[in-house]
């Protein structure tokens, strides 16, 4: 990114802050004051991080010579077993052991079933409930919230309770208008349709239902009769599918105002 010039070639300045002009022509002014104090924060959490790696570091050398952590955990308990002299045959005391284990993992199994579904009803309620509220997608896509969340939803994740975007490479997606946070969820979105190779398949075009929304058998695609919803296993790709699903959307939308 580069510095915004006026024609006299002075810094154009926007609130205070001085404008950049991005690869992609977007332009943001840039806050130095929010940045430095980032940038503060993100060192003192990567000191508390170096800490506890040194911490651990010295921790593990105790444990020097030791190829099979669980070959030796095991000898240990055995050992233990023969000093305690609580059961003759140590062997036993394993079998105890793991009948104990059994019948706990028994009895918190519903426990833990449970949690897993409310895991799922907060992914489904945290993510598809921003597609489905997602500003972006309503002004700028051709596709409904829920062909943009079967291409784009693998990219979001919960962390902390809050919906988290991750790149093509896996790496989170910051915010570019507030420099070291990261992106809410319809920046975030943006950012991964811009980087999504057939974007011009799915971005709005002006003054129509959508780009590339056309109906009939289109590249790789499946002819559907009139008035029926398409279906996925009707058509080759992913794209071919989208640009049916947005007619067909735009196409009830006009029959029923």
């Amino acid at each position: 990114m580069k510095l915004k010039l006026d024609e006299q070639g002075h810094v154009v300045v926007q609130d205070g802050k001085p404008v950049y002009v991005h690869d992609d022509g977007k332009e943001i002014p840039f806050d130095a004051a929010a940045a430095m104090s980032k940038i503060g924060d993100l060192n003192r959490e990567a000191k508390g991080h170096r800490e506890r790696a040194d911490t651990a570091e010295t921790k593990l050398k105790a444990f020097e010579g030791i190829d099979d952590p669980v070959a030796a955990a095991k000898a240990l308990a055995t050992v233990k077993n023969l000093d305690d002299k609580k059961l003759v045959d140590a062997g036993e005391v394993e079998r105890v052991k793991a009948e104990a284990i059994k019948a706990v993992e028994a009895q918190y199994a519903p426990i833990a079933k449970k949690a897993e579904e409310l895991e799922q009803q907060l992914y489904g309620e945290k993510i598809g409930g921003s597609f489905a509220r997602s500003k972006f997608i309503a002004d700028k896509l051709a596709i409904p919230s829920d062909i943009a969340q079967s291409f784009f939803g693998k990219h979001f994740s919960i962390d902390s309770g809050k919906v988290v975007a991750t790149d093509l490479g896996g790496n989170k997606v910051f915010s570019r208008t507030r420099p070291g946070e990261l992106a809410d969820f319809d920046e975030a979105l943006e950012f991964l349709v811009e980087s999504y190779p057939g974007k011009d398949h799915i971005i709005r075009s002006s003054g129509a239902s959508g780009s590339g929304a056309g109906g009939g058998a289109g590249q790789g695609g499946s002819k559907v009769p009139p008035g029926e919803a398409p279906k996925r296993s009707d058509f080759q790709d992913d794209i071919s599918y989208a640009r049916a699903s947005a007619k067909h959307a735009a196409d009830a939308s006009a029959g029923a105002s």
